[in-house]
């Protein structure tokens, strides 16, 4: 990782830097620590760049499966901030980047990887539903 550099990146700029050094790391191991699954959730649905989330969620899909990624976007819009709940939804949308057994090490050598990793249909089914339950009413207005 190249970040020798750190002290040198304007103040505004040192979160993507950072990013752009720990990704490749990260996509290119078959497992992460347990403690990175919370921070890389965090940063998905805080980083103001919509685009830019996907680089949090990516590594997040590929090491802890894409169910556990979308059920912690799932609380995010449940329980989170305004701020959380607007930032979980361009990360949901993110997180369903396709997975390719020769991009990732997170496939058994066979390309296989374990199904129940990946599988989202009832938490999409959740995700729906909570966004139904959360719009905002015709002629409601916010105080």
């Amino acid at each position: 990782m190249d970040l020798a550099h750190m002290a040198d990146v304007p103040e505004a700029r040192r979160a993507r830097h950072l990013a752009h050094a720990v990704r490749r790391p990260l996509l290119e191991r078959a497992h992460l620590p347990e403690e990175f699954f919370a921070p890389l959730m965090a940063a998905a649905v805080h980083d103001p760049d919509p685009s830019f989330c996907r680089w949090f969620v990516e590594p997040a899909v590929h090491a802890f499966g894409r169910r556990r990624v979308m059920t912690a976007l799932l609380d995010y819009l449940r329980t989170g901030t305004h701020a959380e709940q607007a930032g979980a939804q361009p990360a949901w949308y993110c997180a369903h980047v396709p997975l390719y057994a020769d991009r990732s090490p997170a496939y058994a050598p066979d390309g296989r990887r374990d199904p129940a990793l990946d599988e989202f249909r009832d938490v999409r089914d959740e995700w729906q539903e909570t966004l139904q339950r959360s719009a905002v009413q015709p002629g409601h207005t916010e105080t």
